[in-house]
Formats: C-alpha cells, structure tokens, sequence
C-alpha cells in the first residue's frame, strides 16, 4: 500500500513568517502536533511541532542547565539552544532537514523510517510541497484496511496442507516442525524446538495462510538442557 492511500489531506500549513503564539494556535485549533512550514511559493521549508514550542521562557519550562553542562558545552550548543527557546519567530525555532516522501512509496518503507529515524509522521511532498501528511496514525489505518478477510473458496484440507507445508518450508525457524494435519481446515502442527519464540512464529505463520480456520500449536518446547551432550 502507497502512501497516497493513506496520507492526511489537506495538510494544516504554517507561514514562514509566523510568530510562535501563531503557530501554538494554528495547531490547538486544528488538533494536531505538528504542521509544515512553508515559504510564500507554498514549498515546505520545515516542520514545527509541539516539541519545538514546549521550552518557552512565558510558561517558565526552559529547562536549567547546570553550571557544569553550561562550562562544558559548546558556545554554539548554548547559542542554538538559546534561540530555539526565545525566538518568537517560527523560522528560528522549526525543524529543518525534514525527512520526507513521496506519494508512491511504500508504507513499509515510511514504517521503517520513522523508526529508524525517531519520528512521528513523514510529510507527502510533490515538487516541493506538502500534499499530504502520514502519521503513525495513518500506518495503524492501513493495517485495519488490510485486515485479512475470509477466503471465499473453501480449499480442501489437502491443498491447505500443501499450503501451509509450503509457508514452514520458507522459513529456517519452522524446520523443527515434524508434522501438519489438516482436519476441516483446522491445522494441527506438531514437533519439538528449544525456542518458544520460533513455536510462536511458527503458529503465526501459518495463522496468515489464507484458509487456515485455526491453528492447534502441538509443538513442544524442550528444555535446553535437552540440547547439550550427555
């Protein structure tokens, strides 16, 4: 699934030359926490979110340094920590370098970077501007839209066995599976392994073959000790 199936539009925007009162109020009133900023060509030049507003000398959350972390610090790390807090100018204070995507990439590679990148939502750019927004939200969305629904063609208990064989075989973890019986489209699976995480994936696996009704895990875990030499 791409992005454009998902993504949030329109997307509530925030002018460049915005105040940070401005920008607390544009997205109180949209009920959202975080919103692009964009120049007057519409084109996104950044992201401000609540996160960048939170530490503000007015509600007195700036957070002390210590007299040490002060000494230590970098005059610069000072200097940018100083004005992110005090500007009163969105500009000064937004994220830039914004992680963006484009309308046709996958959900799982937008999955992978708000993970791999520590973020909340990727922005939906298109020549520059923001034409949609996909949030942690939207990913949860597109799950329930792929929700696996019943298999209209009933497979007989021996082609789902056949189904089902196939799925195990792709996997190293499922090698310990020394039988599959298929009863009414009931799988029954049973082995042993000395890891109760590959019994579970295991089960899940076949659980995501279409037509298996349920799954009787039979396989035993045996004790470690099992696996060292007498």
């Amino acid at each position: 699934m791409y992005a454009m199936k998902v993504m949030t539009r329109p997307v509530v925007t925030i002018p460049a030359d915005a105040t940070v009162y401005a920008a607390a109020d544009i997205l109180l009133g949209a009920r959202i926490s975080a919103a692009p900023v964009v120049d007057a060509d519409g084109k996104m030049i950044g992201i401000v979110s609540e996160a960048d507003l939170m530490n503000r000398p007015e509600s007195g959350t700036v957070p002390a340094k210590s007299w040490l972390q002060r000494l230590l610090a970098p005059e610069v790390v000072l200097a940018r920590d100083f004005l992110r807090s005090h500007s009163h100018h969105v500009a000064d204070v937004m994220t830039r370098n914004v992680v963006t995507a484009a309308e046709q990439t996958d959900l799982e590679e937008i999955a992978g970077l708000m993970q791999s990148k520590g973020i909340k939502r990727v922005p939906i750019v298109r020549d520059g501007k923001v034409v949609g927004i996909v949030s942690r939200a939207n990913l949860l969305q597109g799950l329930l839209a792929r929700e696996p629904h019943a298999v209209e063609a009933v497979a007989s208990d021996d082609n789902l066995r056949d189904r089902v064989n196939e799925e195990l075989d792709r996997h190293t973890w499922a090698s310990d599976v020394s039988n599959v019986v298929v009863e009414n489209g009931a799988v029954h699976l049973w082995g042993q392994t000395f890891s109760p995480t590959a019994r579970d994936a295991v089960r899940v696996a076949v659980e995501n073959v279409p037509g298996v009704k349920r799954v009787m895990n039979n396989i035993v875990v045996l004790p470690v000790e099992a696996a060292l030499p007498s």
